[in-house]
């Protein structure tokens, strides 16, 4: 059986952690682990808070030695996370020009070679067409002009 964490807060660390849980611009989760922090200091052991929460006991504890090894700063999400972009928006513009100066037409294949040749930039065919597809998306809707209501319509 593990040893029982307990930590203890001053006085201006439990406020802290107190507007942190009421903040609403702040994540859910960080918001979570600083209530786990003020309910352990309160006295309660890893698998109440584990209940109360309805998570394992482990990210419990886990969040405990976040708090003693890095203080406020370990309860907010490390950087970093998820697979970097492998392209720039500068490397969209390049082949939206390429298309609309170029005489000719491209297929996304044909597209992915000359982004991987001119740009050393490596992405599969269908990645950069979704990615044009989006791309073209945004920039038509956001040059149309507002819609007019219907003749007879309400308005607010």
């Amino acid at each position: 059986m593990p040893a029982p964490l307990r930590i203890t807060l001053t006085e201006e660390e439990d406020r802290t952690l107190s507007e942190l849980r009421q903040a609403q611009s702040v994540p859910y989760r960080t918001r979570d682990r600083a209530h786990m922090l003020r309910l352990n200091a309160q006295g309660l052991n890893v698998p109440a808070i584990a209940e109360v929460f309805q998570c394992h006991q482990q990210t419990v504890r886990a969040t405990l030695k976040r708090w003693e090894k890095d203080g406020l700063g370990g309860l907010w999400e490390a950087p970093g996370r998820g697979a970097k972009a492998k392209w720039q928006p500068a490397d969209l513009d390049y082949l939206t020009d390429c298309l609309a100066q170029e005489p000719r037409t491209y297929n996304s294949a044909q597209l992915t070679q000359k982004l991987k040749q001119e740009r050393l930039v490596d992405l599969s065919s269908d990645r950069l067409r979704r990615l044009l597809k989006k791309k073209i998306s945004v920039e038509t809707h956001s040059a149309q002009p507002p819609k007019k209501a219907r003749p007879g319509a309400k308005s607010d």
